[in-house]
């Protein structure tokens, strides 16, 4: 997928995660990473705590992003990091 059609698909999915995971806000993650990395996925707020979950992405030399590793990561503003969760599930549930 390109770039712009992952931004697509998470836009799209913004209602349904927010009704899902009782959500205060969403938006789009996207970071740049190390080497061919590219990280999307969910800058969200829950309980007055940010949080920016996402998978990371690898660049195609046609400039397309595939899933490197099917694994969410959660990050805070606080400098957090939880790896390797296998579904929104989870990552909703380590979120407290």
């Amino acid at each position: 997928m390109t770039r712009d059609e992952l931004r697509t698909y998470y836009t799209n999915t913004f209602e349904t995660v927010m009704d899902q995971y009782d959500l205060e806000d969403i938006g789009v993650y996207e970071e740049e990473g190390p080497e061919q990395l590219y990280f999307m996925g969910y800058t969200i707020r829950k309980d007055g705590k940010v949080y920016h979950v996402h998978l990371p992405y690898e660049k195609r030399e046609n400039g397309n992003l595939e899933v490197n590793k099917k694994e969410w990561t959660i990050q805070t503003d606080d400098g957090d990091e939880k790896k390797g969760l296998h579904s929104l599930d989870d990552v909703f549930s380590s979120i407290h």
